[in-house]
């Protein structure tokens, strides 16, 4: 027998639509569907350890997905999820939230039935099953999630208060193998002493350009909220997801850290202390203006089926006037960002190297690619990517 496979989703014709589509796979099955959180839970609970992979809706009568990933975290069932998701605006958060109570990952719904039988939406599918059920090793355990505690604080001023939530997207390329997925149990991040770090290459112009994908919403949780709010460097972003997404992981990240974190918007000047993160659909690219650096976004095809492409994010600085730039490499699949540091690197920039281990990376990937070209400084866990960060680049 295969792997098996639980859908649960209020909507007869996406439990019907999805079991098609995991058919065709002679490797996948569908022993079970339910019509609701309530009747998922009932199941997973009767067959603990059961099903390889549940499929979740969110929005549903009764008890709704992030309902019963809460139910699955407070009652220690451990269960790979995969989230399926509209796009529209309060999709986008709750789709953050998911992810943040244990899901896996997610794929968009389709908005209508033509979608349903699209050949975008059947490889989204596959790629994102294949993915989390490449090895016994591929468990993102829903028990295993941890919360952080939000800081909330303004967007423009970075005072105290409530947050604005936003979006983003991902255009993956198909037809790739995904690299090794693992079970990760990593030891929770700590935020980074500032104070430990004054006096770190002060005076010069730096920059911290990081990239991830597979695992790396939740990821970045260990990362962003831990950085000091006076890092001596602005922090540009590329996660690969599905545009309308990125907004909302900006707010929540924004309402989770010290620093200040939004989607970028097109003549952003980056300053220190602030991470921007390129919108889901949009190419980002830092320019020179005078002597400030902008963000410009751009609508030009994606590259090698990705947009944003963190190699078009790190080939735009080997046109800046940085003295410094700390590269980033987290968990996800295929090796973006690999190009485009190797660039900067030809191009004689003052390059800082850091990839995510392996033993932490939800996808060794992208670190893995970045680890082979022999440019990187720092291998380190996940736990420790803020501090690397930090003691590279300092805090004013």
């Amino acid at each position: 027998m295969g792997r098996k496979f639980l859908i649960i989703d209020d909507s007869a014709l996406m439990r019907r639509v999805i079991s098609d589509i995991i058919k065709l796979n002679s490797e996948y099955e569908v022993l079970d569907t339910a019509v609701d959180g309530v009747d998922g839970l009932d199941k997973l609970v009767a067959h603990p350890g059961y099903y390889d992979l549940v499929i979740l809706d969110i929005n549903m009568p009764k008890m709704n997905g992030l309902e019963l990933l809460q139910k699955l975290q407070k009652n220690h069932i451990e269960q790979t999820v995969i989230v399926v998701s509209t796009v529209a605006k309060e999709g986008a958060k709750e789709t953050i939230q998911a992810l943040e109570y244990g899901a896996f990952d997610f794929v968009t719904k389709p908005e209508n039935y033509l979608e349903t039988k699209s050949v975008e939406f059947k490889n989204r599918i596959f790629e994102m099953l294949n993915v989390a059920t490449n090895s016994k090793a591929s468990i993102r355990r829903t028990s295993m999630s941890k919360t952080i505690a939000p800081v909330k604080k303004d967007l423009k001023s970075g005072r105290t208060l409530t947050s604005v939530i936003a979006r983003t997207e991902r255009t993956r390329s198909t037809g790739i193998t995904p690299a090794p997925v693992r079970t990760v149990v990593h030891t929770p991040a700590k935020k980074v002493d500032g104070s430990m770090f004054t006096s770190v290459k002060t005076g010069k112009k730096k920059i911290v350009a990081l990239a991830c994908s597979t695992g790396g919403p939740k990821s970045l949780q260990q990362v962003i909220p831990m950085l000091p709010a006076k890092l001596d460097a602005g922090v540009v972003l590329v996660q690969h997801m599905p545009a309308g997404f990125t907004a909302s992981l900006a707010a929540r990240l924004n309402e989770m850290s010290d620093i200040n974190v939004k989607e970028a918007a097109d003549g952003d000047v980056i300053k220190k202390g602030w991470v921007y993160i390129a919108p889901g659909g949009k190419h980002i690219r830092i320019e020179k203006k005078g002597t400030d650096s902008v963000i410009k976004l751009s609508t030009e095809p994606p590259i090698e089926g990705l947009r944003p492409c963190a190699n078009v994010m790190y080939e735009s600085l080997t046109s800046s006037n940085y003295d410094e730039i700390t590269c980033v490499v987290l968990t996800g699949m295929g090796a973006d960002g690999t190009n485009g540091i190797k660039a900067l690197n030809k191009n004689h920039k003052n390059i800082y190297v850091i990839a995510q281990d392996e033993e932490t990376s939800v996808v060794y990937g992208m670190p893995k690619a970045i680890a082979g070209t022999g440019l990187v400084n720092e291998v380190v866990p996940l736990n420790r990517v803020a501090e690397a960060i930090t003691k590279n680049v300092g805090v004013s």
